[in-house]
């Protein structure tokens, strides 16, 4: 089972007492901070919830599932989250 980004959107107007549309526009403008922050190589640390940075991935052999032959797939940066201290602690 999973949240989804409208059920976020509802439960955000819910307990904000907003509106769906200032709720939408809240969780979006969220988001998109959070996404333009990671693209500009920033972290966001939102305390006692976790932090967001790019992590850098090396180069690694693998597979292609259809032939079996060997692939290098390249190195690259991809987005990580780690939990804080209180968000592992609320969800033990």
């Amino acid at each position: 089972m999973s949240v989804t980004k409208k059920e976020l959107i509802e439960l955000v107007a819910k307990r904000a007492n907003l509106t769906n549309k200032a709720s939408k526009d809240a969780v979006r403008v969220l988001l998109n901070g959070i996404r333009d922050s990671l693209k500009r190589g920033e972290k966001v640390v939102l305390s006692g919830f976790g932090t967001f940075s790019m992590r850098q991935r090396k180069a690694k052999k693998g597979r292609n599932p259809k032939t079996g032959e060997t692939i290098m797939i390249a190195a690259r940066k991809a987005p990580g989250f780690t939990p804080g201290k209180s968000l592992k602690k609320a969800v033990k």
